[in-house]
């Protein structure tokens, strides 16, 4: 099943995914998901239209599946070669991580994992005067409850999401890197 999964994500990064609609199913008045704020950090608002910047890849841990987007400024500095060439992302670039439960397809011929319930939206964004301490990132996530139709913040703190990414400092504290297209 993992070695499905794995493909199946590998397939979409090899054919070239540089743009994806993601409907999230969540309409902007369900809840005023740009109210929220994570205590003493990054509010949702900071990261409106998210939803239509480009993939930068999936990834998927079993259980849920995701697609990182990347606002311009950081797709702009991935094509530069940010950060394999040694430099950093410029202040202002951001990330969103939508992770949605991972199911498998009813529809396609053959064992397919494919998004679900959407779980959770994370975000990063860089801003070295906000988050000199925490690598120049600031950090957020907010759960989303399916039954409510609403997000609520998951943590506290603009270093919230900080302590996972130190193992990859040497990347500029980022996970994902730009795909092949």
């Amino acid at each position: 099943m993992r070695k499905i999964v794995k493909l199946t994500v590998i397939s979409l990064v090899v054919a070239g995914v540089s743009a994806v609609a993601i409907p999230l199913g969540v309409s902007g008045a369900q809840g005023g998901k740009y109210d929220l704020r994570v205590p003493q950090g990054l509010a949702f608002a900071e990261f409106k239209g998210f939803e239509s910047w480009e993939t930068v890849g999936v990834s998927t841990t079993g259980e849920t599946i995701e697609v990182i987007l990347a606002n311009p400024k950081m797709i702009d500095a991935y094509k530069a070669g940010v950060p394999g060439n040694g430099k950093a992302f410029p202040d202002g670039a951001k990330m969103a991580k939508i992770h949605w439960t991972a199911k498998q397809s009813e529809d396609a011929p053959s064992p397919t994992t494919i998004q679900g319930p959407l779980h959770d939206v994370d975000f990063m964004v860089r801003d070295s005067k906000r988050f000199a301490d925490t690598g120049n990132w600031g950090y957020a996530e907010f759960s989303y409850d399916s039954k409510q139709d609403k997000f609520s913040p998951d943590g506290t703190g603009k270093d919230c999401g900080y302590a996972c990414h130190t193992i990859v400092q040497a990347k500029d504290y980022v996970f994902t890197a730009y795909g092949k297209r």
